[in-house]
This record gives structure tokens, C-alpha cells and sequence, in this order.
């Protein structure tokens, strides 16, 4: 399924809950935002709709980078001399040389790196797992540990700390239901599936 499907059967999951709670309109609204939310989060393990919001475009960093490098050793080399000169110009060149190795998945860590000290700065502590979660998600490989079943427990900790913080009814189950359907509908079983999911990482590796 890509991103708009996940996203879509996780706003369905929090309609749902909404409706089994009776909700007003106002809590119904934030259960499908926070539902939808939760059926894209599995795939912060790729480049997706979700990962490319939390972050800055990697090639917006990349040009700055490039721009900052080569300015300083353009400076260094007309403006500067001697030592001073040369140490310039290797900054410029370590930055032109660093700007090489900014992709969406590194920006994606230093995102949810951010996000940690956020959270344990303003003391929440969903917004610091989620940091954790986000992290890593960027350093595991797709349809991994995000989509087992060690990773809907770990997100149902930070659903739960988030009702909590909230006070809203439904948060908890509109966000489980939604991480849940997300890794319903990347099963095997559907036919429109050519890989499937390895729920029980790391104890068994087997596609479901």
C-alpha cells in the first residue's frame, strides 16, 4: 500500500474509535488527524510522505552546505594568508567534503535527535520516545523492526504517554488502530503485496 492508502485506513481507525467512544466533533477530528498520523509512522523507515515533512530536504542542506564550503575557501584563499589561509581553505574543503554525506536519511536522524531533546526539555516523555522512534527509524532498513511487533509496542508507549499528556479520551486506541492497519496492509497475504512483513523481528525473519 503506498503512503495516501496507509494514511486514509489510519484516519478510518480513528473515526472508528471516535464512534465507539461517542466523541464530539472536535475529539472526532483529533482522533482521525492522530489515527492518520499513526498509519503513516511504520514507514519513517524510508523516504515517504511522513519523513519528508518531519524534516528539511537533504538537497536544500546539500546546496547550502556546497554554497557556505566554497565561499569560505573562495575568502580564505583572496582574504587570508599564510596559516590562516590554509586552515580556511581545509574547513571550506571539509565542509564540500561533509556535504556529501547529507541524505534524507541522516536529516531523518538529526530530526528525531532533536525531537528527543525537545521532548526532555519541555519534560514530555512521548515527544522523547518518538525522538528514539524517529532516530531509529532512519538507521533500520524498511519494513523492519518498524513493522513488527516489537515496534507497535514500542509506539503504543508513546500513544499512551500522549493521551496522557492530552487528557483526550481515544488518543491511545485511534493511534494503536492505526499503526495496526498500517501493518495489515503491507501483509503478504494481500494480493497486492509482492513483500511482506517481518512481524516477529528479531526472533524470526520469515515475511508474513
Amino acid at each position: 500500500m503506498n503512503g495516501t492508502a496507509h494514511m486514509a485506513a489510519g484516519a478510518a481507525a480513528g473515526f472508528i474509535t471516535a464512534n465507539s467512544i461517542g466523541a464530539d466533533f472536535a475529539s472526532t477530528a483529533t482522533l482521525v488527524t492522530f489515527g492518520g498520523i499513526s498509519g503513516l509512522i511504520p514507514d519513517l523507515d524510508i523516504d515517504g510522505k511522513l519523513s519528508n515533512k518531519v524534516t528539511f530536504s537533504s538537497k536544500m542542506i546539500r546546496a547550502a552546505a556546497l554554497v557556505i564550503g566554497l565561499l569560505m575557501m573562495v575568502y580564505s584563499f583572496l582574504e587570508e594568508g599564510g596559516s590562516d589561509q590554509w586552515i580556511g581553505l581545509g574547513y571550506g574543503a571539509g565542509i564540500l567534503l561533509l556535504s556529501t554525506f547529507i541524505t534524507q536519511r541522516r536529516m531523518l536522524t538529526f530530526t528525531g535527535i532533536a525531537v528527543t531533546v525537545g521532548g526532555w526539555h519541555i519534560n514530555e516523555t512521548w515527544l522523547c520516545l518518538l525522538g528514539i522512534y524517529i532516530v531509529i527509524a532512519s538507521l533500520v532498513s524498511h519494513r523492519s523492526y518498524t513493522h513488527s511487533v516489537i515496534g507497535i509496542i514500542y509506539f503504543g508507549f508513546i500513544a499512551r504517554y500522549l493521551e496522557s499528556s492530552l487528557m483526550i479520551q481515544g488518543v491511545f486506541e485511534a493511534c494503536m488502530l492505526g499503526y495496526a492497519s498500517h501493518l495489515a496492509g503491507d501483509m503478504k497475504v494481500l494480493p497486492f503485496n509482492r513483500r511482506g512483513v517481518k512481524l516477529f523481528l528479531p526472533f524470526s525473519s520469515k515475511e508474513m
